[in-house]
């Protein structure tokens, strides 16, 4: 990570430590001026936020910025992040979006869009680190840049165009929409009009406080979702975080499906679409720290699977740089080139219904679900203020198998004979600095989702013997 820059942009709470609005000035003018040279483009920044409190306030410092530079600029308004990397894509130079994602509601953050609809890459991160530290932007510019609005998307359309629309609205799916208090619930609504579906949405206004079940949609934050789709009787329902990006699932059964098993079963409808069934020499690109399910799955399809650092930048330039068809994260964020090579929520929840529509009423969410390899994952956290530090002192006592990002690994047992850290392993460990908040993440992987939650519980437990890191 560089200095500002985390795993997903820049997060921070206004008016502590860094996050100032004279960062944010600066900072955006650093970004502006940086797409615009790289781009060689007259063409405008779309600036968006989601539903967080300083939002607006954070939306007037960044256009102000961009115009003082010289940079023209166009306000989206409130939106959710995919959508206004959809629209980047389509018709702007870049693009900024206001938001913190699942941090709690005192966050709020900048995540920088290049041209493509793809987050920054970290060169690009590194590089306006540099300009920002060195103040090398343009400023009192002889052509101030221009402030205008922009509102009219074509991201529903754009994802509809992606999906078999007739055989969604021929099935009447009955969908349970939990919106978090995010951004995403009403874009979800239009898209379960437009393709036909029942449906039912809870925790429905933007709220920027997130008081229905907070921003973050882990399944322990969904039993509200749980209860209505089992209640309810509808097919599914599924939770979204607070700018939209990632969305977990719950089936018809009322469990909650992790975000690894979700892709997975996309990840089957996506590559069996195409005719006999084969797509042979697709990629899925994922993290090191997603089950190792994923290589089971893409070779019954004669696809590959390429492993990156954990962080849906990494995956989106993994994408952006191969032939990837797809990729996803284990915590619910889901990527579809076709589409736009990055998280998206609604165009995750599409194909979830014409995954579902095409195999028919006898062929349930759960029996998808059970469907796969029975490997299961778990993760934690623990707060520490220098995990850097902390897995320094630590490497030399663990047997590490990959330290590309973290520390992993591979827990070798009678029924675990893996030696390398490239091959499939049903049972592992990754322990890893987060990106987003002073923490460290344990991620876990074993043949039952008992035993990986003891391998998670077990190695945070270790770290809390260490000084400076507590209980989350």
């Amino acid at each position: 990570m560089g200095r500002y820059f985390g795993t997903n942009g820049i997060r921070g709470v206004l008016g502590r430590g860094f996050f100032t609005l004279d960062f944010v000035f600066s900072m955006s003018a650093a970004i502006g001026t940086h797409m615009i040279q790289k781009e060689e483009s007259d063409s405008d920044i779309l600036v968006g936020y989601d539903g967080r409190a300083t939002g607006p306030l954070l939306c007037n410092a960044i256009s102000s910025a961009l115009a003082y530079a010289g940079v023209d600029c166009a306000i989206a308004g409130m939106t959710s992040t995919p959508c206004l990397e959809y629209e980047v894509k389509k018709h702007h130079a870049g693009g900024i979006m206001i938001t913190a994602s699942h941090n709690p509601p005192e966050y709020n953050g900048i995540k920088a869009v290049a041209s493509d609809g793809i987050e920054i890459s970290r060169a690009d991160e590194k590089e306006i680190e540099e300009r920002y530290e060195k103040k090398q932007f343009i400023l009192k510019t002889k052509r101030w840049g221009s402030i205008t609005c922009k509102n009219n998307f074509q991201y529903i359309p754009g994802i509809i165009s992606c999906v078999d629309g007739d055989v969604i609205r021929a099935s009447r799916l009955n969908v349970i929409i939990d919106s978090g208090n995010g951004v995403q619930g009403a874009y979800a609504e239009q898209l379960c009009k437009s393709l036909g579906c029942q449906y039912t949405i809870i925790n429905e206004k933007v709220d920027g406080g997130f008081p229905g079940r907070g921003p973050e949609p882990t399944p322990e934050n969904l039993s509200q979702l749980s209860r209505t789709v089992t209640e309810s009787g509808a097919d599914f329902g599924i939770a979204f975080d607070g700018d939209g990006d990632r969305s977990m699932f719950c089936d018809d059964k009322g469990t909650i499906v992790t975000g690894d098993r979700s892709a997975l079963i996309l990840a089957k409808h996506i590559l069996g679409k195409k005719e006999g069934g084969a797509n042979t020499g697709a990629i899925i690109a994922t993290c090191l720290n997603s089950s190792s399910s994923a290589e089971t799955v893409a070779a019954q399809f004669g696809a590959d699977v390429i492993r990156t650092k954990v962080g849906s930048v990494e995956v989106s330039q993994c994408m952006r740089d191969t032939d990837a068809l797809l990729g996803y994260e284990e915590n619910g964020g889901f990527m579809y080139k076709r589409h736009n090579a990055v998280r998206d929520g609604c165009m995750t929840l599409a194909l979830m219904l014409e995954a579902l529509a095409h195999t028919g009423s006898s062929t349930k969410l759960s029996q998808h679900a059970e469907s796969l390899p029975h490997t299961y994952t778990a993760k934690t956290k623990v707060r520490c203020n220098a995990a850097s530090d902390v897995l320094k002192h630590i490497k030399d006592t663990l047997d590490v198998s990959d330290d590309r990002d973290g520390l992993k690994i591979v827990i070798q047992d009678a029924e675990s004979t893996c030696k390398s850290a490239d091959q499939a392993s049903p049972r592992w460990v990754l322990i890893r600095p987060s990106g987003t908040e002073p923490a460290l993440r344990v991620y876990a992987e074993a043949p039952t989702q008992q035993e990986a939650d003891k391998i998670a519980r077990q190695y945070a437990e270790m770290l809390l013997e260490r000084k400076g890191v507590s209980i989350y």
